[in-house]
């Protein structure tokens, strides 16, 4: 008998091992020479600028302790405000699909690396075969999230997806735990919590009532936070390992 109902994870850093490089000119100019195909007249240090201006005031305007941003807003905004006699021809439709695409060629643009880490599909249908509930609850865009889950087919093992950018705000806020045992109609004290950060996932987890594995992978936040893992893995197939001592030391 499992004492423990839903097993919910984070993505990248977790599940996905992935690579993004935001600092490298050649993605501002992509996006920039794009932008200006669309009429949008813009050099490649003015867009650098303005995507972390509005970035930074997307998050200034909102009140959660933790606020996230929303990527496809900010193109949204740039675009709608960009005055461009192209876009304006342009039907509402392609005008409405345009964000979204931006949003996709800026990820694009700055992805180096895009894989699971070793024995997740393994672990993942090991757990699902026990009857775990699995769940995602990720800090990320969620275009962004939605398109890598699919790429790596993971899309399949979580029906259940709480990212950060649809609401409004990232972990450790408890807002996302809370909201994914919720809809499954779970109590915190049924679910075990997998990520990679000690203060994001491992604080978030265990402050909002959940027991937490730490992934120490190549990724996250190692520090202390003041809050232990209930166990720490250092390789994704431990986590079978994991759950079973969680089982078998539950209370």
């Amino acid at each position: 008998m499992t004492h423990y109902k839903g097993i919910f994870f984070d993505l990248n850093g977790t599940l996905i091992d992935i690579w993004t490089d935001e600092n490298q000119e050649s993605l501002y100019r992509t996006v920039a020479n794009l932008l200006c195909t669309c009429g949008v007249e813009i050099s490649m240090e003015k867009f650098r600028t303005l995507f972390y201006e509005l970035m930074k005031k997307q998050r200034k305007a909102n009140a959660a302790e933790h606020p996230e941003f929303d990527v496809v807003a900010i193109f949204r905004t740039i675009l709608a405000e960009s005055n461009s006699a192209v876009l304006k021809k342009l039907p509402k439709s392609a005008q409405n699909v345009l964000p979204k695409w931006f949003a996709d060629v800026f990820r694009a643009a700055s992805m180096m690396r895009l894989t699971t880490y070793p024995d997740v599909h393994k672990v993942l249908d090991e757990l699902k075969a026990r009857g775990y509930v699995l769940a995602a609850v990720s800090d990320a865009q969620s275009i962004w999230a939605e398109t890598e889950l699919r790429r790596l087919d993971l899309a399949k093992y979580f029906p259940t997806r709480v990212i950060s950018s649809d609401l409004g705000c990232r972990k450790p806020s408890p807002e996302l735990f809370k909201t994914a045992y919720r809809r499954l109609g779970l109590k915190p004290e049924e679910v075990i919590y997998v990520g990679n950060d000690t203060f994001r996932d491992v604080y978030g987890a265990k402050k909002s009532g959940l027991k937490c594995v730490y992934f120490r992978s190549n990724q996250g936040d190692q520090s202390d936070h003041g809050v232990a893992a209930d166990y720490v893995i250092y390789r994704f197939c431990e986590l079978l390992t994991a759950v079973d001592f969680l089982e078998d030391h539950a209370k």
